[in-house]
């Protein structure tokens, strides 16, 4: 299955954690997510080896293409090429984002962090496909996170043409304060894995996130 990007994509992104929730394994938090409405999802491993990820990822992979949803590793490029996935997410410190899209072709979706005007525009230039900006709110999963104002978020949409997701801390109850900030979409983490039921959230969280896109 093959995908050709498009920024509606991003209206949910969905970011796993398997340590959010104890009671399912990530297969099964990733089907919830995906019932629920997630548009895509980024899987993500710190702790495992490269060989483990790149199997997990084969795995996840065949759920996403279940529902027609594409999936982006993080920071692994290897992994991304190994498992067959869809797309890569990096850095600021990852590998150049024009190598990897010489490596790739332009079929590879390629997503790019975000902090500043400065680095959307680089990201652009670069070959990016979309941006992840933030913190937008203090965040669970990373707690050091430098974060940006609403103001910060505007003034970076509004510097580049590719899409941008907006990521950091968002939440039910915080994710309507992202209105009119041209972002299009929210990435969530433990607001979507945490949560007791993942697909109720998803769907809440897809609902709230397509009211206040553009």
């Amino acid at each position: 299955m093959k995908f050709k990007f498009d920024k509606n994509m991003l209206t949910l992104y969905a970011i796993t954690d398997r340590k959010c929730n104890s009671k399912f394994t990530l297969f099964d938090m990733v089907d919830f997510a995906l019932q629920g409405g997630a548009t895509i999802v980024q899987l993500r491993e710190k702790e495992l080896d490269e060989r483990a990820f790149a199997k997990e990822a084969s795995i996840i992979k065949r759920v996403c293409h279940r529902y027609g949803v594409p999936l982006i590793i993080n920071d692994n490029l290897e992994v991304a090429l190994k498992s067959g996935a869809d797309g890569v997410h990096v850095g600021l410190d990852d590998m150049p984002i024009d190598e990897i899209r010489r490596q790739t072709g332009s079929d590879f979706i390629i997503g790019a962090t975000a902090k500043t005007v400065l680095q959307a525009q680089n990201a652009q230039k670069l070959g990016a496909d979309y941006l992840g900006v933030g913190a937008v709110f203090p965040s669970s999963t990373k707690a050091d996170a430098k974060r940006i104002t609403k103001e910060q978020l505007i003034e970076i949409s509004n510097s580049v043409n590719v899409p941008i997701v907006a990521i950091g801390g968002i939440t039910l109850e915080n994710a309507h304060t992202l209105n009119d900030s041209g972002i299009s979409g929210i990435a969530v983490v433990s607001s979507l894995f945490a949560a007791e039921d993942i697909k109720k959230a998803a769907e809440d969280l897809r609902k709230i996130s397509e009211t206040i896109i553009q």
